[in-house]
């Protein structure tokens, strides 16, 4: 309901006096900046009553079409933050840099109100025409802010809450505002959290778009907001060169000007070159990296992504060393890449591909270490939600009260919602909100929200779901059921849309029998279930340690494999499976005296974790094999298995092992095999 005539005007004079009463929490300075430039600038009258400035229809027309890839960007993300607010009252509107309101998706029972304030398509929501308000504040503070009802500079807006974020495109220049507006009692911190992180999607949209013909880094502090709306992007030209970083990349990077960067090689910003960060990605399925801050030592976790046109392949201009790089094969997705030739891995890889466009909720149960998460990262990868978060959460490393908030949000932080912006483009002044920022403080907001909105739009993984408390299992199944996160601070609930993929190590029907995991729940998430066998079973061991080598080693491309070790390592029981294979590569490539790797390499202490060791009596092994290291004791026994399954024919066990018989009896006098005499 409106002020009475005047009522409206004295406010506004007495809060930039000081000397109002009712001003409640306190009016953000820069809303008392935006009405003294509606006073002194624009010469506006609070209690104007003219019609709002709408332009006319072929220049409506006009400005649309120039902005035709923004609009088209944008609709998928306006679409997504309105039924995440749905129910609300919210509508979303998009601005161009002029303010002209290009788009909108509006909630009925906010039409009329919508009518009456000029909220329609091609209306003008500049300061100088609009006065104070969401869209045309956020323009000219280029900052996330919230115009709550008496902050509006008219009177015949004053009955509605706007919630406005920035959009910038690559080289830091403003080209519209995202808002969400409705008449609302509070402003809502939570909502302009959202609204931030939906303008920032459509950002990065823009620069992958723009750049998609260029090497792109993508990275973040933490692995699982990589491919999110705060993940910082860099796109490198050609000849491997950094062509333009995005506002997130310089906030992480703490560069305060691109020009710092622009031109130089991917080694100036990262511990890493181009060549081998997209090797490492491709052979890494596309999971993120660890790599370092060249300058401070920071830990960030990145991916690299090649051209999308093989036109970026083919110029003179580009580097040799880039142009070898292989590329995925063609309709291979990275599920496929994970099919080393295992029957069992076979199955679950055909059957997660039949069910990635269906959203039904996944189980993946294996032992610790059979790479679970893995798995559902390249589930996520091949599927049409691929350009949308992944989110892990660990449900067995938080207390239950920190695991709460993790999961479905901490009460919002009035300021959070301000820190979530990155700083502004480096020809913005700094504005209020960012006065005093951490460089951390920009993930505040994100946790405010919760893992689970977080990854609207995109795959929640939920690892070791079997630890997850009963009172939180419960608000789990109303996620899944009802696609929303309840909070009581929040004035509705957010709609989230979330492909649920969670993994435990067994024993979930055992604690469902036990009372301690809902049944109704378990039975939810085990639509379709999913055992990843133990690496000691695996049919493809030979393969897979080859693999994970190539993984380890893509840094550092000198490196190679001895067989007497690939041997080794494939006859190993390996009880901590591919995350213990894993390590122990890391380990002995990070220690190696020489680019070769053989059974030498061993750390002195490996095989700490195995049964308790005999003594050389109890061992059955003759003297000379007692110097051998626990590989090779594995090994000596799987092949005196396959010596005795072939009664001693060592031309067959050589064509079993794919390997010559002269190869085969050096092996057998190196692991102190000795054949008994015929008689």
């Amino acid at each position: 309901m409106l002020q009475p005539i005047g009522s409206h005007a004295r406010y506004i004079q007495s809060v930039l006096r000081g000397t109002a009463r009712d001003e409640g929490p306190g009016t953000p300075d820069y809303v008392k900046r935006s009405w003294l430039r509606c006073l002194t600038q624009y010469h506006l009258d609070p209690q104007s009553q003219r019609e709002p400035y709408v332009l006319p229809r072929d220049e409506r027309l006009a400005r649309k079409e120039r902005n035709l890839e923004l609009v088209s960007f944008a609709d998928a993300e306006m679409a997504h933050l309105y039924h995440q607010l749905a129910g609300s009252g919210y509508s979303i509107i998009l601005t161009d840099r002029d303010g002209v309101l290009l788009d909108y998706y509006g909630d009925l029972s906010f039409r009329n109100a919508a009518f009456r304030t000029g909220l329609v398509l091609g209306a003008v929501w500049s300061e100088e025409h609009g006065g104070t308000n969401g869209m045309g504040t956020c323009l000219f503070e280029r900052a996330p802010l919230i115009v709550h009802r008496d902050q509006h500079f008219f009177s015949r807006n004053t009955g509605l809450t706007c919630c406005a974020a920035p959009i910038f495109d690559h080289g830091g220049e403003l080209v519209a505002v995202l808002d969400a507006s409705g008449e609302s009692d509070r402003a809502q911190q939570h909502t302009l959290v959202l609204v931030n992180m939906s303008a920032q999607m459509i950002e990065n949209r823009l620069f992958l778009h723009r750049f998609k013909d260029e090497f792109v880094v993508r990275f973040h502090s933490r692995p699982e907001l990589v491919g999110t709306w705060g993940e910082g992007i860099i796109a490198l030209d050609g000849a491997g060169a950094i062509a333009a970083l995005d506002r997130n990349a310089l906030f992480q990077l703490g560069v305060k000007n691109a020009s710092e960067l622009t031109g130089a090689p991917l080694e100036r910003a990262f511990n890493i070159s181009l060549n081998a960060l997209v090797g490492r990605s491709q052979k890494k399925s596309f999971h993120p990296l660890p790599i370092y801050d060249a300058r401070h030592g920071g830990r960030f976790f990145a991916i690299a992504q090649a051209p999308q046109s093989k036109r970026a392949l083919g110029g003179k201009q580009r580097l040799a060393r880039i142009e070898e790089l292989p590329l995925p094969e063609p309709g291979r997705s990275p599920l496929d890449e994970l099919d080393f030739g295992d029957p069992m891995m076979a199955r679950n890889i055909q059957a997660a591909r039949r069910t990635q466009s269906r959203e039904v909720p996944i189980l993946l149960l294996g032992e610790s270490g059979t790479g679970k998460e893995f798995f559902a990262r390249a589930m996520h990868a091949s599927s049409d939600r691929a350009d949308k978060p992944f989110v892990a959460v660990n449900c067995s490393s938080l207390p239950e009260a920190q695991l709460e908030g993790e999961l479905f949000g901490r009460p919002c932080n009035p300021r959070s919602a301000a820190a979530a912006a990155p700083a502004p483009a480096p020809a913005a002044p700094a504005s209020p909100q960012d006065e005093g920022t951490a460089a951390g403080s920009k993930s505040e907001a994100e946790e405010d929200l919760g893992r689970v909105v977080q990854a609207n739009g995109g795959t929640l993984f939920l690892d070791d779901v079997g630890e997850l408390p009963l009172e939180l299992q419960a608000r789990l199944l109303h996620v899944i059921e009802e696609r929303e996160v309840l909070r009581p601070d929040w004035e509705a609930p957010v709609r989230v849309d979330v492909r649920v993929v969670s993994a435990a190590r067994g024993g979930l029907q055992e604690k469902v029998r036990r009372g301690e995991f809902r049944e109704d729940l378990f039975y939810r998430l085990q639509s379709l279930v999913l055992t990843l066998p133990p690496l000691r079973e695996r049919k493809d061991k030979a393969a897979l340690v080859r693999h994970v080598f190539a993984q380890e080693s893509a840094a550092t491309p000198s490196v190679t494999l001895g067989d007497d070790l690939a041997d080794a390592l494939r006859a190993y029981a390996w009880p901590g499976n591919i995350r213990q294979l894993r390590n122990v590569l890391r380990g002995m490539i990070a220690m190696r005296s020489a680019d070769r790797l053989d059974g030498g390499c061993l750390p002195a202490d490996y095989g700490v974790g195995e049964p308790e060791p005999v003594t050389p009596e109890e061992s059955g092994l003759p003297p000379e094999a007692h110097d051998l290291n626990p590989l090779e004791k594995a090994e000596r026994g799987a092949l005196l298995k396959e010596i005795e399954l072939h009664h001693g024919n060592i031309s067959r066990v050589a064509q079993k092992l794919g390997i010559g018989r002269n190869t085969l009896y050096r092996k057998m006098r190196r692991l102190a095999i000795t054949l008994p005499p015929r008689h």
